[in-house]
């Protein structure tokens, strides 16, 4: 019994020496810590800066104002010309609107005098040819009855100048007739085309010649109403485009680029700042990372997209990690633009960085800037016991 105690209290022994010594001789870090670039804001133009009181690592939220910069000695002559500029084109153009306007409507009430001359004329023409072709018919039908008397009248009725009883004059008067009427039939169909024929000419009355003239003059108003048109909308787009520069140049609000928090103030309230001058420093939440150092040993034995594990001090939760970075000895440099800059002792051995995607997610690491914690590289005695809490 005795014996059989002692051997069991040995294994034990062994078993607790071989956990122990598994445990802190399995590959790990010295001095693993949760690590963030640092984004500078800086100015974009020259101008007062407006820096409302915020407490050092307050969390900020992305595009949430920050500060501001006011410049009311912007240059703005160039804004007012253009200004000015815009405003003449517009008066060009509704000088042109309303002569363009008025030239159409002069135009249209003279189409409409020609329009009731036409009606006139043709009436008129219809008139003239009606009685013409009842003299003829009067003619046609006396000329071989033998009705002198009735002949002589209707001649002397149409030929003040003929003498009755005068050789032919019955067949001149006949033909006279005739040509009133061929001559009548063509002006009221060519009247009815809208040509007027007067002693061989078209004899179009004199609106619509004045019309014809007028449809020249908007033709030429309707082209510079469109470059003037474009002339307006050419001072518009240069407008905006200056309002732009001017908006920019007259300052704004400083937003945060990232999610993160506030890390450091560089210039006091209401001082004067110049363009690209740097106004403060935001942590990058989203880019969180775990910066740490490891012996020679271990660092030989890493590689780039190898599976690591990193827990938080404090907590018992592992996190799977890959490595993104190996640094090697003295790697200060690469700890200018991160938050936890690193310590002598660091630099004394091999710099590793880890991508953690657990980090962030839930209350416990969530922008934990600045937190320790170890990080794990070879399998260890208890991680079977650690799964199962897990």
């Amino acid at each position: 019994m005795k014996i059989g105690r002692l051997v069991a209290g040995l294994l034990i022994i062994a078993v607790a020496l071989w956990i122990i010594v598994g445990e802190q001789m399995s590959g790990a870090s010295a001095d693993a810590v949760v690590n963030a670039p640092v984004v500078t804001v800086r100015s974009g133009t020259a101008g007062t800066l407006s820096l409302p009181e915020r407490e050092l690592g307050a969390y900020v939220q992305k595009s949430e104002t920050l500060a501001s910069v006011t410049d009311s000695l912007v240059d703005r002559i160039r804004l007012d010309d253009l200004l000015l500029e815009v405003d003449l084109a517009k008066a060009e153009t509704a000088r042109t609107a309303a002569d363009l306007a008025a030239t159409q409507g002069l135009r249209d009430e003279l189409l409409t005098q020609a329009e009731t001359f036409h009606t006139a004329r043709v009436e008129e023409l219809q008139v003239r040819l009606d009685h013409a072709r009842n003299r003829l018919a009067l003619l046609d039908g006396t000329a071989g009855a033998g009705q002198q008397a009735t002949r002589t009248l209707a001649a002397v009725a149409d030929q003040p100048d003929r003498l009755p009883g005068e050789p032919y004059a019955d067949k001149l008067v006949l033909d006279h007739a005739r040509e009133r009427v061929e001559l009548l039939e063509i002006a009221l169909r060519t009247a009815e085309q809208g040509v007027f024929l007067g002693d061989g000419y078209n004899d179009s009355p004199n609106s619509e010649q004045q019309a014809s003239e007028l449809a020249k003059v908007i033709g030429t108003l309707e082209a510079e109403l469109a470059e003037d048109k474009a002339r307006e909308a050419a001072f518009a787009g240069r407008l905006s485009r200056e309002r732009v520069r001017v908006n920019g140049l007259s300052g704004g609000d400083l937003a945060a680029p990232v999610n993160g928090l506030f890390w450091e103030v560089l210039e006091a309230d209401g001082v004067t700042v110049q363009r690209g001058d740097p106004v403060l420093r935001l942590v990058n939440c989203d880019a969180m990372m775990v910066t740490l150092s490891v012996t020679e040993r271990i660092y030989n034995t890493l590689a780039i997209g190898q599976d690591a594990e990193f827990r938080l001090s404090g907590s018992s939760k592992v996190l799977p990690a890959t490595v993104s970075r190996l640094a090697g000895s003295g790697a200060a440099t690469v700890y200018e633009h991160l938050a936890v800059a690193p310590s002598q002792k660091h630099l004394e051995r091999y710099d590793v960085a880890l991508n953690v995607p657990g980090l962030g997610q839930g209350s416990e690491s969530a922008c934990a800037i600045g937190r320790t914690g170890r990080a794990f590289f070879e399998r260890r005695p208890l991680d079977w016991l650690r799964s199962v809490f897990d």
